[in-house]
């Protein structure tokens, strides 16, 4: 069969047909249980599998259909059954780059039930939800609308996680050339220290060995910039959905992470997710230090085994003296659809997923994710020292930069906005590596605004923004 446009075309038709003709035959209302719950996290999927059995022996009757999604089934799916009368579950999770797209048009087209009375509703146990739970974390999952010049504010989903980053280095290395690192209290003292290590490692290296690097930062993708901007009060939109991606916090932002990656001060690797590489750079010393979510702590110590015992924490450098000294990465929401017929059941399997103390100590001894309620914070679990992190208490290290987390305001267009962004840092890591500093500040600043200005154009097609 002949296709004009060509096979790429005709292929990507082929397969949306067959997506489309997959979600019509997606029988509505129907699971092996009367409480359908999706989570596209593996680790959340067998946490879950120990709450539900409790949760069922005290609700008789009641069946919960726990699913194991793929990430970007869910979003597919779930975009496509809120658009028409297709089948949704009760209740899903949902990362937080995606969590925004679903915010999109009037409140009453969201398809998640909107949270934000049920948080704060008085609890005969106490406050109401949302005093308990870390502030930040609600940003991301929430929708501003303003209406005759008032602002107001619309939570669709319960936040998982805090994810507060610290900074993983290697403490042999660094007491073995005499340096304390806990001591290098903001990032111009980390990097001056930092620098001289490098050399003396590289100094004595053999020759033509592999150079030794300070720490593990992309130079293609805006995950650790993020990180970075998010730490100066900076990211991609205001609490209003407005664009931040090209302002001052931004640009400066920018010309402080590029020279880090490329150039002759150049002291960043990219780590990437390749676990066999990540061992060889522990085994030869190759990158001294990482970037560490606390997600990422967890993945880090069962897949990177050579940096057991030689691995500790600390406070992420302040940007200025005084200043914050963490940021966050990544998230999970758990929302409630309009579309379920039975909320209350749903809501009350949501706090036991999400905000029952045992339960989510047990989550973090597997996981190292720190839970949003603070009381699961006094957990004994939490206070444990943990051997492969140089035998440090890895859950009060985390608690304690909590509340100071930086918000991650979202956006229907947080995706495009990502995108635009690791697009941005390929070009300015180009234009530094030819040119230097040479213009870069100006460079920067326009490839930014280029960037925000192709998802305003974006913003400016739908009719509610």
């Amino acid at each position: 069969m002949d296709y004009p446009p060509g096979k790429a075309p005709l292929a990507i038709l082929i397969m949306a047909l067959a997506s489309g003709l997959g979600l019509l035959l997606l029988p509505a209302g129907k699971s092996s249980g009367n409480l359908e719950v999706w989570t596209f996290a593996d680790s959340h999927y067998r946490a879950y599998q120990k709450v539900v059995p409790h949760f069922e022996a005290a609700h008789p009757g009641v069946k919960v259909d726990l699913q194991f999604v793929h990430g970007r089934a869910v979003t597919s799916r779930l975009r496509a059954a809120f658009a028409s009368d297709l089948h949704v579950p009760d209740m899903l999770e949902t990362e937080i780059s995606s969590a925004g797209t679903f915010f999109l048009g009037p409140l009453e087209d969201i398809g998640f039930v909107d949270l934000t009375a049920e948080l704060h509703k008085p609890r005969p146990d106490g406050p109401p939800w949302y005093e308990r739970i870390v502030k930040s974390r609600f940003a991301p999952y929430t929708s501003r609308r303003v209406v005759n010049g008032v602002a107001t504010d619309h939570i669709f989903g319960l936040p998982h996680d805090v994810h507060p980053v610290l900074l993983a280095y290697r403490r042999d290395i660094f007491q073995a050339h005499g340096i304390d690192a806990e001591k290098l209290t903001t990032w111009d003292e980390f990097l001056r220290v930092g620098r001289g290590l490098m050399k003396e490692l590289n100094a004595s290296s053999p020759p033509g060995q592999i150079d030794h690097y300070l720490i593990g930062l992309s130079d293609t993708d805006s995950g650790d910039l993020e990180v970075l901007l998010f730490q100066r009060d900076g990211g991609y939109f205001h609490p209003d959905g407005t664009i931040s991606l090209d302002d001052d916090v931004a640009v400066k932002t920018m010309c402080w992470y590029v020279p880090l990656v490329v150039g002759p001060e150049r002291v960043g690797y990219p780590v990437g997710w390749n676990w066999e590489v990540t061992e060889k750079f522990l085994q030869t010393d190759f990158l001294l230090c990482f970037l560490m979510p606390d997600w990422f702590s967890g993945f880090f110590q069962k897949q990177a085994k050579s940096g057991a015992g030689k691995l500790a924490l600390m406070p992420l450098p302040a940007v200025k003296p005084g200043g914050r000294r963490t940021s966050t990465r990544g998230g999970t929401m758990l929302g409630f659809t309009k579309k379920s017929k039975q909320f209350e059941l749903a809501w009350q399997l949501g706090l036991e997923l999400y905000f029952d103390v045992d339960s989510r100590a047990e989550q973090f001894q597997e996981t190292n994710i720190l839970p949003p309620l603070r009381a699961a914070w006094k957990h004994p679990a939490l206070a444990q020292p943990n051997p492969y992190w140089s035998n440090q208490p890895l859950g009060q290290l985390y608690a304690a930069q909590a509340d100071d987390t930086p918000p991650q305001y979202t956006s229907p267009y947080i995706q495009l906005a990502k995108e635009k962004m690791s697009e941005a840092i390929c070009d300015c890591v180009d234009y530094y590596g030819k040119k230097g500093a040479n213009g870069f500040e100006a460079f920067v600043r326009k490839r930014l605004k280029q960037s925000a200005d192709e998802i305003r154009r974006q913003m400016k097609l739908n009719p509610y923004h």
